[in-house]
């Protein structure tokens, strides 16, 4: 029973609508009417800008973190490891589906790829600095978020199978399953990089110009 009550809380912290709040009280908009419609991160870098697309992503990030921690008010599982870790992933995924479908929204959310991280920052940290890394190089790469995103998903699946080779099925499971839906849930993002209309978020602006100059004077 106590479970289930730490479920419910986990999907009520990944309810957490932080786009939608910031968008509504710092902008007076609803930024699920703009750009992608998806209340994230990555449409927030888009339609807010960089400082509010970060705020955002660091609290999506921290639900996932809180959420998948629950498990701490239950003496059981600090002593259980593997009852522990099941426990930790359902946690996560409650916050995760929270955050795609927030009762305080109607239900229209974002992508849940932030919550996501924060789940495997609290189940294996060492993994997601991994992602973290892969996510920041493509990010500094290419300015796309939607492209980071699926590539640090796609990592964490190979991190866990291969590179840290994780012994749980479960979480072997899990990571199979999150490099699909982190796929699946950008696949409106993959057609638009592929036609060459995906937007990119307003950083490294001094890289660019750098870069913009130095293709000026060698003409």
């Amino acid at each position: 029973m106590n479970e289930v009550l730490l479920t419910v809380l986990a999907y009520l912290i990944g309810s957490i609508p932080t786009a939608v709040w910031i968008s509504k009280s710092k902008f007076n908009i609803d930024i699920r009417e703009y750009g992608s419609g998806n209340a994230g991160a990555t449409n927030t870098f888009r339609v807010l800008g960089s400082k509010w697309g970060s705020i955002v992503m660091l609290v999506d990030v921290l639900k996932g973190v809180v959420a998948t921690s629950l498990y701490i008010v239950l003496p059981y599982y600090l002593s259980h490891e593997l009852a522990r870790t099941n426990l930790m992933i359902g946690l996560g995924l409650a916050s995760v589906i929270g955050h795609i479908f927030p009762i305080w929204a109607n239900f229209r959310g974002g992508k849940g790829v932030a919550t996501l991280l924060g789940m495997a920052v609290a189940i294996q940290p060492l993994v997601a600095l991994c992602c973290i890394g892969v996510f920041l190089i493509v990010l500094y790469l290419t300015r796309f978020v939607s492209l980071s995103s699926m590539l640090a998903g796609v990592s964490f699946m190979i991190f866990i199978l291969f590179i840290f080779n994780e012994k749980e099925t479960l979480y072997r499971v899990f990571a199979v399953i999150v490099a699909l839906m982190v796929v699946l849930t950008h696949q409106k993002n993959i057609g638009r990089i592929l036609k060459g209309t995906e937007s990119k978020v307003p950083i490294f602006k001094s890289r660019d110009r750098r870069k913009q100059k130095r293709m000026e004077s060698e003409e």
